[in-house]
């Protein structure tokens, strides 16, 4: 398996496939700097098979591949997502994995430019309740996101504070100085983020996930950015749905879980 660092010559086995992950690890941010992701393909030179890796996700293409599909984060990660491009794919999963592997379903939300209605997203941001306060996510509050795991991905697949300055972009409600809810960019490509949103457990139904989603698109129309939404689950494609994104289609992902 190598890691190909010139990714025109993989583009083609994933042409198609309407997933900013993928494109973050196709293209970078921009032409001079991979900020985040990586392709691993079996051949450097006529690559047959090939896998976009980004944080907790990887997307398997082409012909399906044993050694693709055993690839294993490095850092101690015991937990990924994989997303096979087809059957032939999720049959090599849960033959490799079987019971470690979950088969779960996720859903994909249509990429449409726009389609958003900024006067209804201002009212949703205006609504914000007394006693709380929403905030851009700056070098202090980047390093609060860090501090507790509901709100470690808001930021976690930017490596310092100076790269989430000059490439992320989110925001953060706060109550008694404490972050309960937050949106912010998951990753980042060349034409826009793909968001990422987390509420406290124990402030959830409160519509504050609503608000940060809809500050963060308008922060995204604003700089010309597209924000794409990708649902782990029907909430999550309710609450897209509220901000003015269309369902597309389910789609099948392996839950992948190493026990060391």
């Amino acid at each position: 398996m190598y890691r190909i660092e010139d990714t025109d010559c993989v583009k083609k086995l994933f042409e198609g496939w309407e997933e900013s992950l993928i494109w973050t690890c196709l293209e970078g941010v921009n032409e001079q700097e991979q900020v985040m992701g990586a392709v691993y393909a079996d051949d450097l030179d006529a690559p047959g098979s090939a896998i976009a890796v980004l944080g907790d996700f990887c997307f398997l293409a082409g012909a399906p591949n044993p050694d693709l599909v055993k690839y294993r984060p490095g850092g101690g990660q015991n937990f990924i997502i994989m997303v096979p491009q087809n059957g032939q794919w999720a049959e090599l999963i849960e033959d490799i994995y079987q019971n470690a592997a979950t088969k779960v379903e996720r859903y994909a939300i249509k990429k449409e430019a726009d389609v958003f209605d900024r006067k209804y997203l201002s009212q949703i941001v205006g609504n914000i309740q007394e006693g709380y306060s929403l905030h851009s996510i700056d070098e202090a509050l980047y390093k609060r996101c860090w501090e507790q795991p509901w709100s470690r991905d808001l930021v976690v697949q930017f490596e310092s504070s100076d790269i989430y300055a000059r490439y992320g972009l989110g925001f953060v409600i706060l109550r008694d100085g404490e972050i309960v809810a937050g949106a912010s960019s998951y990753s980042v490509y060349r034409q826009g983020i793909e968001i990422e949103i987390d509420t406290r457990k124990d402030y959830r139904r409160k519509g504050l996930a609503l608000i940060c989603g809809a500050r963060l698109i308008l922060e995204c129309l604003d700089r010309g950015l597209y924000p794409s939404w990708d649902a782990q689950n029907r909430a999550s494609v309710a609450l897209a749905q509220k901000l003015g994104y269309h369902y597309a289609y389910a789609y099948t992902a392996y839950e992948i879980r190493w026990d060391s």
